[in-house]
């Protein structure tokens, strides 16, 4: 099963998104480091035109990029092969390029409202915290779905409702008790806003306040703030709420204009956003659109990123 792709070009405008004419010019330099995540490539990866193993080749030869940013997907039976992962690492040591994390899909929910089936979905992420230590990665991303369709949303009080609520909980005991693990390990457990309650700013930053746990964290993606139907969260309010807690960042990207600026998010002022929060870390590539090729619209993606913080 593919990714998750909450956030379609066809779905670009919706959620009460800024128009591109008010789109910021500031000159405003900023100091960050850039990596590239791999679902940036997922059709070409699914087709076979590339291979997972050449991923951090590309990543340095193809865009100068030093640091990736793994998913699961496109190796997930490899988690516990030892040579494949030595392989992995190998290759990406003999390039200079960092591994940060394993973006984790298809193991289960963590908030299973069963307590079997919860604690299973914990325990089948235990061999990506133990891949993630071996490749010298930081953190695993795990998603935090609800487990059932939301209520209230033609109203909008689906926040009141028990399932928000008690989704906190589930999502909270699952949650900590693989951070428990991965902090054996020195690896970090983040959530990226990734659909469903996660990608309400409010929801998610509550479950991090009930786990309580410093390696436990956030991934705010910058596009991935749909929740439901047509309902989506104010991106903007979405990454401050998130940013308190985050250990990795996602640009996401689908169109530019004639500019170079992305049509749906203001670059400009999500990272903005990102500086203010006194985050240190990298910042992510990850290319979503179809209207370009992966290849351009990853370098249309760090063009942009370059400009923003003086690079160009």
């Amino acid at each position: 099963m593919r990714r998750r792709a909450f956030l379609k070009t066809t779905f670009a405008l919706a959620g009460g998104l800024f128009i591109p004419g008010l789109m910021s010019c500031r000159s405003k330099t900023m100091k960050f480091e850039i990596s590239l995540a791999e679902w940036s490539l997922h059709r070409a990866l699914y087709s076979g035109e590339i291979d997972h193993l050449d991923f951090p080749r590309i990543a340095k030869e193809s865009f100068g990029i030093n640091a990736v940013e793994y998913v699961n997907s496109f190796f997930f039976d490899k988690a516990q092969d030892s040579s494949y992962l030595k392989e992995m690492k190998t290759r990406a040591d003999d390039l200079g390029v960092s591994s940060l994390l394993i973006m984790c899909d298809n193991e289960g929910s963590l908030g299973d409202p069963d307590d079997l089936k919860r604690q299973e979905a914990v325990e089948n992420h235990y061999k990506w915290h133990e891949a993630a230590k071996y490749l010298g990665c930081h953190s695993i991303r795990v998603n935090a779905y609800l487990t059932e369709s939301l209520h209230g949303l033609e109203t909008g009080d689906y926040s009141k409702t028990g399932s928000y609520k008690n989704q906190i909980g589930l999502a909270a005991d699952g949650l900590r008790k693989l951070t428990e693990y991965g902090d054996k390990l020195g690896i970090n457990t983040i959530v990226e806003n990734h659909g469903g309650l996660s990608s309400d700013g409010k929801w998610l930053s509550s479950v991090m306040e009930a786990v309580d746990h410093p390696r436990c964290g956030t991934l705010p993606d910058f596009g991935n703030f749909r929740i439901e139907g047509e309902r989506w969260y104010d991106r903007y309010d979405g990454m401050e709420e998130l940013m308190p807690f985050a250990k990795a960042v996602s640009a996401k990207s689908h169109d530019f204009d004639s500019n170079g600026n992305e049509i749906n998010t203001d670059f400009y002022r999500m990272m903005d956003i990102v500086m203010e929060s006194g985050y240190e870390g990298y910042v992510g590539i990850e290319y979503e659109g179809s209207t370009m090729d992966e290849m351009s619209g990853i370098k249309a993606t760090k063009t942009l990123l370059d400009k923003i913080r003086g690079h160009v």
